[in-house]
């Protein structure tokens, strides 16, 4: 048997763009929204101080990220559909850059200027999310591999990149403002230059004329396979979430450790999501979706917990290590598991990154009210549950069948 993805042709007017060249530029997608994303991460510590944070209240400001993102992620796939996910990622890496300065400036000023900043991130993070998750399916389509998973790996290379940098902007000292608007600048412009070779998007682009534009994208909230993908989505941003938002500070404020070793222990976390995500692909080929999940699932519990009770700062890294390579498939299989059907591609990634973000979104608040009470280390403990919820339903993700056929990655389950 073909393998599954080249069973759906490459679009006709895919020949403006090369399928190399649009690779390219998927990649580099992936990689600057990860460095935003972490640039931003890796300076929590210090906005906090200077804005004097309670666990409870940071939660709070950090919710806005998510909420932006929801209010994006609603309507993205109605968006991507109608304007293509080139025009889509271009548009809000505009709108990224402007967010991310005013972060970088607000928190001068007080905690409104940064939650409007950051509900203005989270929407521009939001909609290209779902965009270059569209673009990726295209790509992986027209190259005929599952290459989804390293598109995020170039998410997590660039997010690994961002705490490096910022690692080595705490330890020198350099103020958070210069930091995040140089990085804003950067990001943006390389990003609005590298999407000009993204392919059409095909099929996903005609959606909304079958049903009527919104009306038609919503009807794919009442789909029990793509609701029980979201939810399995759900669980694995939630473990991923949490690891960003609150690895470093769980480590300085549990085990007293320096700033910069808790920049360093979020970085170390993302380079193990980093491995992950690029030698997966092989694993997900040999073994199929539902298996490697499940035991990533496994993976994720058993970091978490030795990262929460460990003795030590070494173990703690060594918890962080399992933590990420544990949780590093979960959000790009459930994006190929959406993306399975190409002419719906666009509201199924729509609805699924929406479920998904609502970690995102719950989680921040969730974590910060429990760590007024427990600390926030042992918060954390929270996030197993779900993880466990996810290797129960992992069935979900299965490939769809094709052709009358079970796809031939599920021979493997």
């Amino acid at each position: 048997m073909s393998h599954p993805l080249s069973e759906t042709a490459v679009p006709p007017h895919a020949a403006t763009a090369t399928a190399k060249a649009a690779t390219r530029a998927t990649y580099a997608a992936f990689i600057w929204s990860g460095v935003s994303m972490a640039s931003w991460a890796s300076r929590i510590p210090q906005i906090r101080d200077a804005l004097h944070l309670s666990p409870s209240k940071l939660g709070l400001v950090l919710l806005s990220i998510a909420a932006g993102s929801i209010l994006a992620l609603v309507g993205s796939g109605h968006i991507v559909a109608r304007f293509g996910s080139r025009k889509t990622v271009t548009a809000m890496a505009g709108l990224l850059m402007i967010a991310l300065a005013g972060a970088a400036s607000g928190y001068h000023l007080g905690v409104l200027p940064v939650v409007l900043s950051l509900l203005l991130f989270g929407f521009a993070n939001g909609a290209w999310d779902v965009a270059m998750n569209v673009q990726g399916a295209v790509v992986e389509r027209a190259v005929g591999r599952s290459i989804m998973a390293r598109f995020h790996a170039g998410f997590s290379v660039g997010t690994v990149a961002g705490a490096l940098l910022g690692a080595l902007m705490v330890t020198t000292h350099v103020p958070v403002t210069l930091h995040l608007a140089l990085t804003a600048l950067v990001v943006g412009v390389s990003t609005i230059y590298s999407v000009r070779n993204f392919m059409p998007d095909g099929a996903a682009e005609h959606a909304p004329a079958e049903g009527g534009g919104l009306a038609h994208t919503l009807r794919f909230w009442r789909e029990p396979r793509t609701l029980l993908v979201g939810l399995f989505v759900l669980a694995f941003a939630l473990a991923e979430g949490t690891g960003i938002d609150w690895i470093s500070i769980s480590l300085i404020d549990g085990y007293q450790a320096p700033a910069a070793v808790g920049t360093l222990a979020f970085a170390v976390f993302l380079a193990a999501m980093t491995v992950g995500r690029w030698f997966g692909p092989d694993l997900l080929d040999r073994y199929g979706r539902v298996t490697v999940l499940r035991v990533l699932a496994v993976f994720t519990v058993a970091g978490l917990l030795l990262f929460i009770f460990g003795p030590n700062v070494g173990t703690a890294f060594l918890g962080a290590i399992l933590w990420g390579v544990g949780t590093s498939l979960g959000f790009p299989v459930g994006m190929s598991a959406a993306s399975d059907d190409p002419k719906f591609a666009a509201p199924r990634v729509s609805v699924v990154a929406s479920i998904g973000y609502c970690a995102f979104l719950g989680g921040p608040p969730l974590i910060g009210f429990l760590g007024d009470h427990f600390t926030v280390l042992r918060s954390l403990v929270a996030v197993t549950a779900l993880v466990a919820v996810a290797a129960l339903i992992a069935r979900a993700i299965r490939p769809l069948p094709a052709d009358g056929e079970v796809l031939a990655a599920e021979h493997h389950q």
